[in-house]
């Protein structure tokens, strides 16, 4: 029998949140954006009015402004969304103890074994999810649902907003298949650039094309491709509350003025390395790559990574990569306004041993010595506090010569 899984999204969810304590804008196109005078200024989500204007998220807001005059701009509240997330997976546990997050505003639900207890119709069942979130919370969502996780996603992204939509065995490739392919998920940048070399346009381009051939062009990513697109995904819904190992961990930050030069970027990216590290100890994790975004003044991200050949979650090590790839991508006469640092292809760290071993002895007694430095840094930010210990390169201040200044930061997991 055929599993029976929900992917419920929730419409414009930060603006709508907003909207709750402003109704009387429900009838104006609103966004949620970043402070403008700290250089966040830009879109961070928006209403359905807002999104038929044309504004689009991550724009900056003066670009939203021309395209809808008379937009409404209202600050973001984090913790706000953090509470009708929990309080949205709360009436989805009542359904299933199977609830998997994916994000702050997305989650699976797999109904298999309790969809008898609420009359048996899955589409049935959605619409009354829809239903109870709209009436008891005032949100609205749109529900995916399908046999597997990564079609049911699909479909909470088919028909937007407040809308159910199903995706069965024997209707998915006039679904699913002529969509572009870089809605499909896990595609992402590089994979829908690979694609368009091979006249890979849709998921149904995808789901034809060569196994081989794509095991060549991107690895074990391009046979899981393969399987998404037709249909073949077997990964569980984790049951709620369940701790997953996050597959990546990265830190970013928006500099209040422009980074010029090397040494700017260098320390920018030393401090970034150091924090991605801290946290890599604190999950007891190592990574095998490493990613480097850079932004410029107009916006424009400009994306490179490469795997390790050792693992690692010591900032000096992951600060080297990066600014290698720094090196290789960047021009260093062009300035510089946000950067981020990830840590790539994760494992618990006591899976390195044996890798560890391949090193000579001086190398790993270095490294153990490094290990237990930064460790010590760990420990006394823990008891003083974050800004108490730096590295020698990263910022001593905010007012020395080319150290990157205070600005905004971002911090993620990726689950």
């Amino acid at each position: 029998m055929d599993r029976v899984i929900f992917h419920c999204d929730l419409n414009c969810f930060y603006a709508s949140v907003e909207l709750l304590t402003h109704p009387e804008l429900r009838h104006l196109p609103v966004a949620v954006c970043g402070d403008p005078e700290s250089r966040h200024g830009i879109i961070l989500a928006k209403n359905e009015l807002a999104k038929q204007a044309g504004v689009k998220t991550a724009e900056t807001i003066w670009q939203a402004q021309q395209k809808c005059p008379g937009l409404v701009l209202l600050p973001p509240h984090h913790d706000q969304y953090k509470y009708y997330s929990k309080k949205v997976n709360a009436i989805y546990q009542e359904y299933t103890d199977l609830v998997e997050p994916f994000g702050i505003d997305e989650s699976w639900l797999d109904v298999t074994q309790t969809l008898h207890l609420f009359g048996g119709d899955p589409l049935a069942l959605a619409n009354q999810l829809r239903d109870r979130l709209r009436t008891e919370l005032g949100l609205t969502i749109s529900v995916g649902v399908s046999y597997n996780k990564i079609f049911a996603k699909l479909g909470s992204d088919y028909k937007k907003p407040d809308a159910t939509t199903l995706i069965r065995r024997d209707n998915f490739r006039q679904i699913v298949w002529p969509l572009p392919a870089s809605d499909l998920l896990y595609v992402g940048r590089a994979a829908t650039q690979a694609f368009r070399k091979f006249n890979i346009r849709t998921i149904g381009d995808l789901a034809h094309f060569d196994r081989n051939s794509l095991y060549t062009l991107l690895g074990k990513n391009g046979i899981q491709l393969h399987n998404f697109a037709n249909g073949e995904d077997n990964s569980p819904v984790a049951p709620a509350g369940q701790h997953t190992q996050p597959k990546s961990v990265g830190n970013g930050r928006t500099f209040s003025r422009n980074l010029q030069g090397r040494e700017d970027i260098k320390a920018g990216i030393v401090q970034l390395s150091d924090q991605v590290a801290a946290r890599l100890r604190k999950l007891s994790m190592k990574c095998e790559g490493i990613s480097l975004t850079i932004r410029d003044p107009s916006f424009h991200d400009l994306g490179h990574q490469q795997r390790l050949s050792c693992p690692t979650n010591l900032g000096r090590e992951i600060a080297a990569a990066a600014m290698a790839l720094a090196d290789g991508c960047w021009n260093m006469d062009q300035p510089v306004r946000a950067l981020t640092v990830t840590a790539l292809y994760l494992i618990p760290e006591d899976e390195t041993g044996a890798q560890m071993d391949l090193l000579s002895g001086a190398a790993d007694k270095k490294r153990e010595r490094l290990e237990k430095l930064e460790g010590a840094m760990d420990a006394i930010r823990a008891k003083f506090g974050s800004d108490a210990i730096t590295t020698a390169s990263a910022p001593l201040s905010h007012h020395a010569q080319h150290a990157p200044p205070p600005g905004g930061y971002h911090s993620y997991i990726e689950d």
